[in-house]
């Protein structure tokens, strides 16, 4: 489990989410499943980073955010580290396929793995997981919140046509 040391809840079309910095950076992004959080007992304890942070969300439901400037700390594997920074470069309403994305990380056979490494990005919404898609534009899955409903709310969001 990461360590960190500030928190924030912030209510969101998606449910409640739950913000982490640790040393100045985001390190989790949490949406909030069957009405809970994970760190849901802890105090919250806000930084600059986070209220940053909760401004540009808030921003982006709000239709008037695109992309986001918040520094992220992200912890993963070589692989996933290359996966999450292809998809930090799909442009709002915009989306690639898994296997797209092994292609630009340099390896295009690696569909399934992308998949894996899409699903443990620890900070979903700034991290755009959700423009990742199956090749012919089906929604096979998404770990935060509810889930595929929850990935279908922000591809409605962006205007993204999806199955």
């Amino acid at each position: 489990m990461t360590t960190f040391d500030s928190i924030i809840r912030m209510d969101s079309p998606l449910g409640r989410l739950e913000l982490l910095s640790l040393d100045g950076k985001v390190v989790g992004v949490e949406i909030e499943r069957r009405g809970r959080l994970t760190h849901d007992g802890e105090p919250s304890s806000s930084s600059p980073v986070l209220d940053k942070a909760r401004k540009q969300i808030d921003e982006y439901f709000a239709g008037k955010r695109k992309s986001f400037q918040i520094p992220v700390s992200l912890s993963g594997t070589e692989f996933q580290r290359s996966v999450w920074t292809a998809v930090t470069d799909i442009p709002f309403g915009k989306v690639l396929s898994y296997g797209e994305v092994g292609h630009e990380t340099g390896r295009p056979t690696a569909g399934r793995a992308v998949g894996g490494a899409v699903g443990a990005n620890p900070v979903p919404i700034i991290i755009p997981c959700h423009r990742v898609l199956a090749s012919d534009g089906r929604i096979t899955g998404y770990s935060g919140g509810n889930g595929i409903e929850t990935k279908a709310w922000l591809l409605d969001h962006e205007g993204i046509a999806h199955r």
